[in-house]
């Protein structure tokens, strides 16, 4: 950390014995934010049938809340080094309870997607502001290394631990209950991150470009959509070529911008240094891996196992456990294999640990469910951690808040797309493989090719030689999608291995 920067802590972190209490904090905070971005999962059967939305509507209430707070990440973290940083993940975390009670009792599909944006924006306050503190709370090293460790820990297990925090609460009560939990967390975190945490910020941050704000939204949520809808209802209409265009032009100006301005938002330069490069792309790759397992698992075991909410969020808890662990051992296990085989390594993990779930049929044994969940969560703990860690280092201790929103960016931008991508591929190969019984009314077929859940509740109003062959095959053809997504996921996810062990060769 520099002199200038050192200067602006206004305790000595150091020196106070309160800074492991104040990454309690911190790890509080990241993992609420995580929770909500897969606490829905099982919640979505739910929604289905109280709000009745359209496929579409469905994916749009997943994955809203991460598209927006991947388009703000980078805004957010340029802000945060500007007004501070604990000034902002105070300001954050009341924003993110006022959305949470708009989300908990919304009236229909339209204002559940809203309030799940708003989410989003709050959230993209309180990401990057959490790792950037760390680092005015551990200027050394080692300390600072176990640290992320805890705090990626956090991070992981919460997004792990988000469908048995739903199961819990569905048990029990109504859908909206799974965004009431932020509630009693957020106050918690207001009280105790007011007493506990340090106020930092960069001395000399310059201003706060707007017009850069503007093209890194628009260039991200732009992106995509575009993707999500191409991968959803193909080439042929307008808009996704239109809006991928005008994403990437946004994206391009948003660039050129950055390496023009006196103060930029986010200094491009760092994407020079491939120990950055590496340590983003897997940290993008695993949450799309992750959060596609979440979304269609989720489902699996809900629609097609006929779990329980409860039941399916213990089916998962391997996933969590799996992601403490990682997170836990990434310091230990980059000390002693190099932070080259360990971020390869752990892709690789992933990746096979998805890649099993291509062969899961509807009557499978959990031993085969309950060791690819255990393998996506570990390796997703070190992947996720180092990846963390690699990105803070190589910036400068003034612009931690703006290196650590390419960190959190990369981790909502991979949920957002694992959400669309692997929902949409299982939701496209699920419709062109339904069969439909001969005889089955427009109305009801429409309905059940929406998704597997429409499937669900349509055979339920059929007379049993109808409705049980239309359910069949909706189980059917549900699980060959899910299949397929579980092989291209795993394909992606070994790429990115190598792509990571290229960029993070030694150079002569």
């Amino acid at each position: 950390m520099s002199t200038t920067a050192r200067a602006t802590v206004v305790h000595s972190p150091a020196a106070d014995p309160r800074r492991w209490i104040g990454l309690a904090v911190l790890v509080l905070a990241v993992s609420l934010v995580a929770i909500d971005a897969t606490v829905l999962s099982l919640a979505l059967p739910s929604i289905s049938e109280t709000l009745q939305p359209s496929g579409t509507q469905l994916l749009w209430i997943g994955d809203s809340y991460s598209f927006v707070l991947a388009g703000l990440l980078v805004s957010m973290g340029a802000l945060s080094d500007r007004i501070g940083r604990k000034k902002l993940l105070l300001i954050g975390s009341s924003a993110f309870g006022a959305a949470s009670l708009l989300a908990a009792y919304a009236p229909g599909p339209g204002w559940l997607i809203m309030a799940r944006a708003l989410l989003g924006v709050a959230g993209a306050t309180i990401m990057p502001s959490t790792l950037s503190l760390i680092r005015g709370l551990f200027p050394d090293d080692r300390e600072r290394a176990t640290a992320i460790g805890v705090w990626g820990a956090g991070a992981t297990a919460g997004a792990a631990l988000g469908p048995l925090v739903g199961g819990v609460l569905l048990e029990h009560f109504w859908w909206g209950s799974v965004f009431l939990l932020n509630l009693p967390v957020l106050a918690l975190l207001l009280v105790l991150g007011a007493w506990l945490l340090p106020e930092s910020k960069d001395p000399k941050p310059g201003s706060w470009d707007v017009r850069s704000v503007a093209l890194s939204m628009a260039g991200v949520i732009g992106v995509v959509y575009a993707v999500k809808e191409a991968a959803a209802n193909g080439l042929g209409h307008w808009y996704v070529p239109v809006s991928f265009a005008l994403g990437a032009a946004a994206l391009t100006a948003f660039v050129h911008r950055q390496l023009h301005l006196p103060s930029p938002l986010l200094d491009v330069r760092l994407f020079r240094n491939p120990r950055f490069t590496a340590a983003a792309l897997g940290s993008l790759t695993a949450l799309i891996g992750l959060s596609g397992v979440v979304f269609f698992m989720s489902q699996y075991l809900q629609l097609v196992r006929g779990y329980s909410p409860l039941t399916a969020g213990i089916a998962e808890l391997p996933a969590f456990l799996g992601a403490v662990v990682g997170g836990l051992l990434t310091a230990r296990l980059a000390r002693r294999t190099g932070a080259r085989a360990t971020l390869t390594g752990g892709l690789m993990a992933m990746g096979l640990g998805i890649g099993l779930l291509g062969w899961v049929h509807q009557d499978s044994g959990y031993l085969l469910l309950g060791l690819a969940f255990l393998a996506v969560g570990t390796a997703e703990g070190v992947v996720y951690t180092l990846a963390a860690d690699l990105v803070l280092t190589a910036a400068p201790a003034e612009k931690a808040g703006a290196a650590s929103a390419v960190s959190e960016t990369a981790y909502e931008l991979g949920t957002a797309l694992g959400i669309a991508l692997v929902g949409s591929v299982v939701t496209s190969i699920y419709v062109g493989a339904l069969a439909l019984p001969a005889g089955t009314d427009p109305a009801v077929a429409a309905r059940a090719q929406e998704s597997i859940g429409g499937a669900v509740e349509a055979s339920a109003t059929l007379p049993a030689e109808v409705g049980g062959p239309l359910l069949a095959g909706a189980k059917h053809a549900f699980v060959h999608g899910m299949n397929v997504a579980a092989v291209l996921s795993a394909a992606l996810l070994f790429a990115s291995a190598a792509t990571a062990w290229y960029l993070l060769r030694k150079k002569p």
